[in-house]
């Protein structure tokens, strides 16, 4: 595997000169409940970093022009260093570049040497195709469900460097229907000895996984909704990113899956269910609403705000055709190597290093 990296910095050559904020600004701020500011101040210049943009990557050639601010990047204290760590890439809105993500960031670990277990919870199978891999029957969850197999009978090794796959198929359509008619029963009361196996069945058949040592990290690609799959994945998980698109639409739906992430962690259900990152996808730089977009999602969530921002890329939207992950595709592309600065930044704030 290559092993040149290279550090683009893109310099804001004059940090004064702001945009006044308009009437969109002031939209998105409401958009995310935030109340809304007079004008966009740039950051300190106390901060060394204040006035660049970092992409860090491998790569030999970059033409894009990503202006972002960059913040510090805060680490998601593990609860045991040992532990695999299970990672739900979730968005209720599709079309946000979730499983573009969950396919790109486990190529990238893997040739970080990390040991990655790819789970695709989505029943359109994207990632399972975009791995390679063809559609087989029962190869999904489903049967681990039903209670019919175990989820370490369903893991398919990929041809991509340290990465895992359970792939999906259409049959886990019917695992909403069957996880609908399993919460009808525990309410009813006809399922006392398994009252909340509705909630709970993903997070029991990962224990081997999360008990044992064969993986690193879980990433688990959830389908584009907040229904019972969804919430089966986050209630086994450590942590959640969420992929969002640089568009305003794409904002008016994050308080729902960070709404429903703090009720079950106040709730008891999920505790320890962290918040591992926002990661802005679809950047555009010659557009003002994607720059005003990143804006405000920082303001709003910090430095749970991935430092690097993917690039609105054709090479990206063409690798899944070719069943193959951007950093094998086409190595030497922006895609590439957002991507593999994403990685290296997700390894940090899990303590993966």
């Amino acid at each position: 595997m290559r092993n040149v990296t290279t550090t683009i910095t893109v310099t804001n050559k004059n940090p004064r000169a702001q945009p006044k904020r308009t009437s969109a600004a002031k939209a998105l701020s409401r958009a995310l409940g935030q109340a809304e500011s007079p004008d966009t101040t740039p950051p300190s210049a106390t901060c060394p970093c204040a006035s660049m943009a970092i992409l860090s990557g491998v790569t030999t050639g970059f033409d894009n022009i990503i202006r972002v601010e960059c913040l510090d990047i805060t680490r998601v204290v593990p609860l045991n260093r040992a532990v695999p760590r299970v990672i739900a890439i979730a968005n209720q809105k599709g079309g946000v570049g979730k499983t573009t993500t969950a396919v790109n960031l486990s190529a990238c670990l893997g040739t970080l040497g990390k040991r990655v277990l790819l789970i695709d919870m989505d029943a359109q199978a994207n990632c399972t195709s975009g791995l390679g891999l063809e559609k087989t029957p029962n190869a999904s969850l489903y049967p681990v469900l039903l209670g019919e197999s175990t989820l370490e009978e369903k893991i398919k090794e990929t041809d991509y460097e340290g990465v895992s796959l359970i792939p999906s198929e259409f049959d886990l359509c019917a695992a909403e229907v069957e996880l609908a008619r399993m919460s009808f029963d525990a309410d009813s009361g006809e399922a006392d000895m398994n009252r909340d196996r509705h909630l709970t069945w993903l997070k029991e058949a990962l224990k081997p996984i999360v008990n044992g040592r064969r993986f690193d990290v879980v990433l688990i690609d959830c389908p584009p909704s907040l229904g019972k799959l969804t919430l089966s994945v986050l209630i086994a998980a450590h942590g959640l990113l969420i992929p969002l698109q640089c568009e305003y639409y794409s904002l008016e739906g994050i308080s729902s899956i960070t709404d429903l992430m703090e009720q079950l962690r106040t709730s008891g259900v999920n505790k320890n269910l962290e918040l591992t990152g926002v990661l802005m996808t679809m950047f555009d730089s010659r557009t003002n609403l994607s720059r005003l977009v990143v804006s405000e999602v920082r303001k709003h969530f910090g430095d749970k705000v991935f430092r690097t921002v993917i690039p609105r890329a054709t090479r990206v939207a063409e690798s899944p055709s070719h069943g193959k992950p951007i950093l094998y595709y086409d190595p030497y592309s922006a895609g590439s190597a957002a991507y593999e600065g994403t990685s290296k930044e997700l390894a940090k704030r899990l303590d993966l290093e």
